[in-house]
């Protein structure tokens, strides 16, 4: 329901396209990663997966989200995993995504843990990921596809007052959004090569998207996407 309830309000907010590698494909029971900006950017993954690949996932996220009582309900409804991060409960969350995975579906995952604390609405690489990605994909054998978004930022950004007023702009400013979607890798079994690789794969799809919108920190001086250094993908 969410993902469709994405779809939607999405195209309200801006103007989303999607890209895809050739090989961009989502074998049943895929770990999806995706970069973290904008409390946006979770809906514009969600609505590009549906309407691009028609896959609804399983979406881990802050435990605080449960908290709101309309929003918690729909994310229980849904199936999605809370993660306590800083507490003796987080590995559990690990532990229902590889339930998840096991009954065939897609689970997404930010694997920086963080939405970075800058307050402007400019594009960045993606920040050091944590280990719980590829600890999941050793666990669970499953292969990781790597997204990257771009244009979150330009929907929510910043402080509160900052980021409410860009949500009631955003209707009237549509801003460029974009999602890229990376061919599907299997990690290594070390869990640093394997987290370095994921993170590589993320962020030359996140230089994709924000280099389809122009973003000055994906563009070199020729005004044309500058190419990351490109992870060795693992197929399995």
């Amino acid at each position: 329901m969410l993902s469709r309830i994405a779809a939607r309000v999405v195209p309200f907010f801006g103007r989303l396209t999607v890209t895809a590698d050739p090989g961009a494909r989502l074998a049943p029971g895929s770990i999806l990663v995706a970069n973290h900006t904008s409390l946006a950017d979770p809906a514009l993954v969600l609505a590009a997966l549906r309407g691009h690949l028609a896959v609804e996932p399983v979406l881990m996220a802050t435990s605080g989200l449960w908290r709101i009582p309309v929003l918690g309900r729909a994310l229980t409804r849904e199936g999605y995993v809370p993660v306590h991060r800083g507490t003796a409960r987080a590995a559990a969350a690990l532990d229902r995504a590889a339930v998840a995975l096991a009954s065939g579906r897609h689970v997404m995952l930010y694997a920086e843990g963080r939405i970075p604390p800058r307050r402007d609405s400019a594009e960045n690489p993606p920040e050091a990921f944590r280990t719980g990605l590829a600890r999941l994909a050793l666990a669970t054998g499953a292969q990781v596809v790597p997204i990257g978004q771009a244009g979150a930022r330009r929907i929510t950004s910043g402080g509160r007052a900052k980021q409410l007023a860009g949500v009631l702009t955003a209707p009237v400013r549509r801003p460029g959004l974009h999602v890229h979607i990376g061919a599907p890798l299997t990690l290594p079994a070390d869990v640093a090569e394997a987290t370095a690789l994921a993170h590589g794969a993320v962020t030359e799809a996140w230089r994709t998207a924000a280099g389809a919108l122009g973003e000055p920190a994906a563009l070199g001086a020729c005004g044309r996407p500058v190419a990351a250094p490109r992870a060795r993908r693992r197929r399995g």
